[in-house]
């Protein structure tokens, strides 16, 4: 199994793409920690894992409050004896206006939650990967170089952001052979979207299918992995040719 003895945590983990990579690494040997601010579906996605054979366990954590997250990591590394894998999958503060029209204070907040979830987070990781000797922080969303869609607002800024912030931790942590990571997708389509949308995003892939959520689960499982393990500092692009490189 990929990930047999490993610990992930994964912030954010009771979402469609936190459970799918919670049911991933579990599926490959992994021992989960889920953290999120709703407990009900947090246990709902690890009930699920534990049915399946997996181990699970959760907490109830903001990844904006610094202390709480760096109390959570530290129990999950006195119980579980490390931190291999950590992953921040708290949604941003989606504001889709045209930057002309932006009011600055929105703007602002929406950038600091990105910022400061992402180095509260990491850092908190870090602190254990780095006296391992070994680790990966895993980010999913990625960045678009070649965007001209207009009024992506603060999406596609703070997700070029979480990009800078991937490439500077991967500069200080990899002497430690601590890896990180991005996942960049075209979209995955959610059972909310109207089927004519649904069908939009596959039209734009030129594997005419999009990346499921097991895919997610399943490349996320590959990049926690040792058989990832000459990967850093770099995002993975997993949009089925929706977004090409």
């Amino acid at each position: 199994m990929l990930l047999e003895n490993k610990t992930a945590v994964i912030y954010g983990g009771g979402g469609n793409i936190g459970g799918a990579m919670a049911r991933g690494f579990a599926a490959e040997g992994a021992r989960v920690f889920l953290a999120g601010r709703t407990p009900a579906r947090l246990d709902a996605v690890a009930e699920g894992i534990r049915a399946a054979g997996g181990l699970a366990e959760t907490a109830r954590v903001d990844a904006l409050d610094e202390d709480a997250v760096n109390g959570w990591v530290d129990s999950v590394v006195e119980t579980a004896g490390s931190v291999d894998v950590s992953v921040n999958l708290i949604s941003q503060d989606a504001l889709f206006r045209p930057m002309i029209e932006m009011p600055a204070a929105d703007f602002g907040r929406a950038m600091e939650k990105v910022a400061r979830s992402f180095l509260v987070t990491t850092r908190a990781a870090a602190r254990h990967m780095v006296k391992q000797g070994s680790g990966v922080i895993l980010h999913f969303g990625g960045s678009d170089g070649t965007n001209r869609a207009p009024g992506l607002g603060t999406v596609q800024i703070g997700s070029d952001m979480v990009e800078a912030m991937r490439r500077q931790w991967a500069c200080e942590l990899g002497p430690h052979s601590v890896r990180v990571l991005s996942m960049r997708t075209g979209g995955i389509p959610g059972d909310g979207l109207p089927d004519p949308v649904k069908q939009q995003m596959v039209d734009a892939t030129l594997l005419k299918r999009t990346a499921t959520l097991t895919d997610v689960g399943r490349v996320a499982a590959f990049l926690a992995s040792d058989h990832a393990a000459c990967l850093t500092s770099t995002q993975v692009n997993i949009s089925a040719g929706a977004l090409v490189d």
